[in-house]
């Protein structure tokens, strides 16, 4: 298997799929009440392919992507840290009992700016979920500062 470069920025875990740079580091299982993330041992760029593969999911329903962060750029961001990464250590429950295995950690905004206490929370993070409790809605809108 191929080694994906990417380059060393901080990575947003949260991406959509269709940012630029964007590379899918899990995969969505669980259940609809309680999904987790498994973690890939490595990313895998987001291709026209595997876009097609989701279908008729949109691909945020089935994967984490992970692409650089657009700092200023985001709704989350309030010029020096994510929003979303605070408002999930915040209120999450921890979900893990030890580090995931994630292979964006080094580079990964969350765990920069939060550290262990958010890659606790991470696996219970889905980007497109249509089944997501109050608390989850509250916590996903940048206006819950």
């Amino acid at each position: 298997m191929k080694e994906i470069a990417i380059d060393k920025t901080t990575l947003c875990p949260s991406a959509r799929p269709e940012a630029e740079k964007s590379v899918v580091f899990g995969i969505i299982g669980g259940t609809v009440a309680e999904p987790r993330v498994a973690y890939l041992k490595q990313t895998q760029p987001i291709t026209e392919e595997l876009i097609a593969k989701a279908s008729p999911v949109t691909p945020a329903e089935i994967f984490r992507t992970a692409a650089p962060c657009a700092a200023t750029g985001c709704q989350h961001f309030d010029g020096q840290n994510c929003g979303l990464a605070t408002r999930i250590v915040e209120n999450f429950p921890a979900v893990a009992e030890e580090l995931p295995p994630c292979s964006i950690r080094r580079d990964c905004r969350w765990w920069q700016q939060e550290g262990k206490v958010a890659c606790m929370r991470c696996p219970q993070v889905i980007t497109d979920n249509y089944n997501a409790s109050e608390l989850a809605v509250k916590v996903a809108a940048p206006s819950s500062n």
